[in-house]
C-alpha cells in the first residue's frame, strides 16, 4: 500500500469533514491544490542527449535500479507544457494550466526493462512542484526559459534546417544550464529516454515518527502518447557552477544530438515496483 501521504483523504462515512485529494483540506474537497489523475499534458520539447560519468550516475540509482545496457546515457530537457484534468476546466485560466520545466534523465533499468530516472527538475508554478512530490520526482523552483515555436518574422525560430533553439534554467538567480539545438532535419523515431518509463522514489520526509527505510520506487504510467513531428540537429550544452557537488558530477563528458518535438501524454498514475529482497 502506498504512503498515507500518496492517498486521498475521503470524508467521513456521515459525509462530514474536510477531505480531498490534496492539501488544503475543505468540506466540498474542492480546495486542494491538486486534481487526482489523470493529468493531460501537451507540450513542446527542447531535448540534448548527452553522456555523463558513468560512476556518477550510478551514485543517483538507488537499490532496485542498475545502469542498464548504456551506462552513463543521460538527457537534458527544456518543455513548456499546458495541462488539464478530464474535465478540462483548467484550460480557460492560462495562469493555471500552463508552466515550464527543466530536468535531467539517466538511462537506468529495473529487472532488465529499460527506464530513466529524473535526479533533478525544476519547474516555475507551484502545481507543477506539488505534484512532483507527489509522484516521487524532485522538483524544485526555478526560472526555465525556452525559444518559442512557431512564430512569424525574423525573431521567429522555425522547425526547419538552420533553425535555432535554446533553454536555460536558472536558480535562486544563478545560471545553471545552457542548452540550444541547430535543426539539421527531421527523424522519425523519438529520442530514446523520452520513450520509457520514468521511475522515482516516494520520499515523504519524516514529521511525527522516523523510520529508517527505503522509499518505494514507483514507475509512471501512461496513455495517449503523441509526438509532433520530430527534428534532430547538432546539440550544444553547458553546465555551471551554481548548484553543489552532486550536480556537477553530472556535467556531460559528451554531447550528442538535439531534439525539438511537440508531445502529448496522459499521466494515469503510478505503479509500485517491489524492491529487492535484503
Amino acid at each position: 500500500m502506498p504512503p498515507a501521504s500518496h492517498q486521498t483523504i475521503t470524508p467521513h462515512p456521515d459525509g462530514t469533514g474536510p477531505h480531498g485529494y490534496s492539501l488544503p483540506l475543505s468540506p466540498s474537497g474542492r480546495s486542494a491544490m491538486l486534481t487526482p489523475p489523470p493529468w493531460h499534458f501537451s507540450g513542446d520539447v527542447i531535448m540534448i542527449d548527452y553522456r555523463v560519468d558513468p560512476r556518477a550516475a550510478s551514485r543517483f540509482l538507488p537499490p532496485g535500479l542498475t545502469p542498464g545496457d548504456d551506462p552513463g546515457a543521460a538527457a537534458a530537457v527544456f518543455a513548456t507544457w499546458q495541462w488539464c484534468s478530464d474535465s478540462g476546466e483548467e484550460l480557460s485560466d492560462p495562469s493555471r494550466s500552463q508552466f515550464s520545466e527543466f530536468l535531467i534523465l539517466l538511462g537506468c533499468a529495473y529487472d532488465g526493462a529499460a527506464m530513466a530516472r529524473c535526479p533533478y527538475a525544476w519547474v516555475d508554478q507551484a502545481v507543477p512542484l506539488v505534484r512532483g512530490w507527489v509522484q516521487g520526482m524532485p522538483k524544485q523552483y526555478g526560472a526555465v526559459h525556452q525559444t518559442r515555436h512557431g512564430l512569424v518574422g525574423r525573431a521567429g525560430s522555425r522547425r526547419t534546417e538552420g533553425g535555432l533553439f535554446a533553454g536555460n534554467i536558472s536558480v535562486h538567480g544563478r545560471r545553471l544550464v545552457e542548452a540550444a539545438v541547430t535543426l539539421t532535419g527531421p527523424v522519425q523515431e523519438p529520442p530514446a529516454l523520452h520513450t520509457v518509463p520514468l521511475v522515482h522514489s516516494l520520499a515523504t520526509p519524516a514529521w511525527t515518527t522516523a523510520v529508517e527505510q527505503p522509499a518505494p520506487l514507483a514507475a509512471s504510467e501512461v496513455t495517449d502518447v503523441e509526438f509532433g513531428d520530430i527534428w534532430t540537429g547538432t546539440g550544444e550544452l553547458e553546465f555551471f557552477d551554481g548548484l553543489d557537488e552532486d550536480f556537477a558530477g553530472l556535467r556531460p563528458v559528451e554531447v550528442g544530438a538535439g531534439h525539438v518535438f511537440s508531445y502529448a501524454e496522459t499521466l494515469k498514475g503510478g505503479r509500485l515496483l517491489p524492491l529487492p529482497e535484503g
